[in-house]
Parts: structure tokens; sequence; C-alpha cells
């Protein structure tokens, strides 16, 4: 009896030392930048329609709101008016609105822009690196990051309202 309840402490001691050894990798402590809210938003630059480069890091001081998106995407069509609207309203308070396209060509990206009418700065992804920085798994997906630089909410899908982006942006504006 005595050996079984030292094998069962030596497992426990064990499992114990695991668990900490996972959960000190689960909490994100060994990396403060990542897509999660509470952490810095990944910083990237890419290139504008126009072929302006543009960093996130050179908004800082100001809040962001960062929507990936692309033309095939139908709830993306669904929300870019309102995004349009939210940027007019919105921008004379210092947000920013950046939409990332991804991985699509800028002649027809810009086509789609310009047909439609839409204003706020369109930032083209030809690669992987700033979707996977983001953990983009389905689009349009949406973060909110503050004048620190920190993500304080994401929301992933299309919105319906500019009630819904609204009552997101209250956590990012000052």
């Amino acid at each position: 009896m005595k050996r079984v309840l030292n094998i069962i402490a030596v497992l426990l001691v064990v499992s114990a030392a695991f668990s900490g050894v996972l959960m000190a990798g689960c909490t994100g402590s060994a990396s403060e930048h990542g897509p999660e809210i509470g952490k810095l938003a990944p910083d990237f630059t890419l290139n504008r329609l126009d072929g302006q480069e543009v960093s996130l890091s050179s908004f800082r001081g100001r809040p962001v709101l960062l929507n990936f998106w692309a033309t095939w995407c139908g709830p993306c069509r669904i929300e870019m008016p309102l995004l349009q609207g939210v940027y007019e309203k919105w921008a004379g308070t210092g947000l920013v609105l950046l939409a990332v396209n991804l991985q699509e060509g800028p002649s027809e990206v810009k086509e789609f822009v310009e047909s439609a009418g839409y204003t706020f700065p369109v930032l083209l992804s030809p690669g992987n690196d700033v979707p996977l920085a983001y953990n983009i798994r389905g689009i349009p997906a949406t973060f909110f990051v503050d004048a620190d630089g920190v993500i304080r909410d994401v929301k992933i899908g299309a919105f319906f309202n500019v009630g819904e982006i609204e009552s997101k942006l209250v956590k990012i504006m000052p």
C-alpha cells in the first residue's frame, strides 16, 4: 500500500510540474505581442492602394480600427458601407480606420473601392505574414487597438449596424 501511495505522490508531483510548464506556455508571458485582447497589436508595414507604405506603429497615440477583408467576401461587402459611415463620423475625433485587404491584386481592390466610393485607407497584404501574425482564420475580422497599441476588442464576422461598431469603439476612444 505504501508503494502505491509513493507512486501516486510521484505522479502528482510530476503532473503538477508538467502542468505548470504548460500553463506558463499558455499565459503568453513569453510575449507581450499577439492578436489577443490585452496584448500589443503585432506591427506591420503594408502598401496603400496608392503605393505609400503604412506601418501600424506610426499610429501610436491614436486609436485604430483594424479590419481584415476581401472583395470576394459577402459579409465583408455587407459591412463596408458601415465602416465608411464610422470613418466619416469618427475620423475627426482621432480614430484611424485601416482596412487590410487579403491577398488580392491592387487593380481589383482599387476598382472595388473606387466603384463603391470608399474613402478610408485600404492596405494590401499580398502574402501571409500579416494574416498569420493576427491569426486570421475567417473574414471579416476587426481589431480595436487603443492609443497605446493594445488590442482592446476583437470581432470575427461582419457587423450589421453602426451601433454595434460604436459599442466597441468606446473601448479605445479617449
